[in-house]
């Protein structure tokens, strides 16, 4: 096992890497909209914070080794279903190729009060 670690996306708040390569597969820790270098989410609603964490997920990839293009498989976390066309229209545009398996699902609370995580599998 490897960690990855870049300072193109945020900094993990806990004890845990922002992803991990084995065996030829990278799995991300999930990522919200913080933007790296600050505390801050990125502004602007669902589509924002959507671009902020495929641009964090992609820093991560990128940093492993790999592209978007390789990724296989995603999991999203909305806050509230009813972003799920916004952030579709926005997470679509990041994955121009072939579309990678994705689980959706809502959640009661993400951290720092998010409205959407994403985590990724990805091939290196």
């Amino acid at each position: 096992m490897q960690a990855v670690t870049t300072s193109a996306a945020p900094a993990p708040v806990g004890p845990y890497s922002q992803a991990i390569i084995h065996n030829g597969f990278i799995f991300t820790a999930g990522q919200i909209a913080l933007v790296p270098g600050t505390d801050a989410l990125a502004e602007g609603g669902i589509e924002a914070q959507t671009r902020q964490v495929l641009d964090n997920l992609r820093a991560i990839i990128e940093a492993a080794g790999s592209n978007m293009n390789k990724v296989i498989k995603t999991t999203v976390y909305l806050q509230d279903m009813g972003d799920f066309a916004a952030m579709n229209e926005v997470y679509a545009s990041y994955f121009l190729q072939t579309p990678p398996a994705r689980t959706t699902i809502e959640v009661a609370k993400l951290p720092r009060a998010a409205l959407v995580e994403i985590e990724a599998v990805a091939a290196v």
